[in-house]
């Protein structure tokens, strides 16, 4: 890789040229890093909720010429001015939000919302000089939550770069820059379930089964899914989950129907979907005196969350949490390093593999609500 230093790298990039469209995989050029930035080799994606969220660009900020990805795993190409502790060469996760380490929030161990890098999802440039580092023809195309992984290679802040174990498996590590970690920390360092507990988990996606599998190994007795999709449930055992609730099967609030089947309510509750009925739902099947929930999906921006104040005076607890409670640059290494000791099995995450050229695929997958993650080789 030596012999791109410092030029500008003619790659492939899947560009989104308007919302909703197919993908188009395009001959891109991407500038070399500049002051504080990294670019990288990407290897592997894996195809997130959020990517076609945006992609769909249903009541967001559309922004478009835009190349999206941000779940994947790659190689340092090269490193901008003033960057220390990363190199050619290194092993990596790029992340949507990142560790400066030198604000309030990333120097406090309370807080992993870094003031500079946290996810910003209207920012098509880079912080640096406001510009793009893709273009096609001299026409610049935006980047996604700093990272843009959907391109052979792309260039991110440093403070958004992880850098892992050089004999960590990429192909199966890429899903923790996302989704796994999201949901599996919102249990582990959050939520933390105790031995023998009862754990409700809304959404059985990949978020919601990171989390259910987060339940599993602190030792949870019983984790009840709930989700709109029956054919979920099956696939949702081997991550622990004990019991399902489809919540078009009751005549009553969810709620309701989870307090009168764990005898006063589950101890915790980790709420994965971004719909605020669920989110007051997992907060009121907590057992009162000590029941916790966590909030991880993303409300819309005109949500309100109702509940009567009698929730908290009965010893109810309401929480939300970012990526996981994780610091990127800090704690990710230690969780690649699980998988590594077999303590974490994210393979069990990665029920498709695609070349890159086929990326439309991963998105129909996805709309489709078909397997969990999506795995796209972009070396084919």
């Amino acid at each position: 890789m030596s012999s791109t230093v410092g030029k500008v790298i003619k790659c492939r990039a899947a560009v989104a040229w308007e919302a909703g469209k197919p993908l188009v995989i395009e001959e891109v050029e991407v500038a070399p890093p500049q002051r504080g930035e990294v670019r990288l080799k990407i290897l592997y994606n894996s195809l997130c909720r959020t990517d076609v969220y945006w992609w769909e660009a249903k009541g967001q900020n559309p922004l478009f010429p835009r190349i999206l990805g941000h779940e994947a795993a790659g190689i340092v190409e090269s490193i901008g001015e003033g960057v220390t502790g990363l190199k050619p060469g290194d092993h990596a996760l790029p992340v949507f939000t990142g560790e400066c380490g030198e604000c309030a929030h990333c120097k406090s161990n309370e807080s992993n919302l870094c003031e500079l890098l946290r996810i910003n999802t209207d920012r098509g440039v880079m912080l640096n000089d406001g510009k793009t580092r893709f273009s096609k023809n001299g026409q610049p195309i935006y980047h996604f939550v700093g990272t843009s992984t959907f391109s052979e290679y792309t260039v991110v802040h440093a403070g958004c770069v992880a850098k892992i174990n050089p004999a960590a498996p990429l192909d199966k590590v890429c899903v923790l820059s996302c989704g796994f970690c999201t949901g599996f920390g919102a249990t582990v360092n959050v939520a933390k379930p105790k031995p023998d507990s009862s754990v409700a988990v809304f959404g059985l996606g990949a978020v919601g089964l990171a989390a259910a599998e987060g339940a599993r190994l602190l030792g949870a007795s019983r984790i009840i899914g709930v989700d709109l999709i029956p054919n979920r449930f099956e696939e949702a055992k081997k991550f622990g989950v004990t019991d399902f609730v489809n919540p078009k099967d009751h005549n009553k609030p969810v709620q309701q129907v989870i307090v009168e089947m764990t005898n006063g309510g589950v101890d915790r509750a980790v709420e994965c979907t971004g719909n605020i009925q669920a989110s007051i739902a997992a907060f009121e099947c907590v057992h009162d005196g000590w029941g916790v929930a966590v909030l991880v999906g993303v409300p819309k921006k005109d949500a309100e969350f109702r509940t009567h104040p009698i929730n908290f005076l009965d010893g109810r607890t309401l929480k939300g949490t970012f990526f996981g409670n994780y610091k990127p640059r800090t704690d990710l290494p230690s969780v690649v390093e699980k998988c590594m000791n077999k303590e974490l099995e994210v393979e069990k995450f990665i029920t498709h593999s695609i070349p890159f050229s086929e990326i439309n695929k991963a998105f129909e997958y996805m709309l489709k609500g078909e397997g969990i993650r999506c795995l796209i080789r972009m070396e084919e």
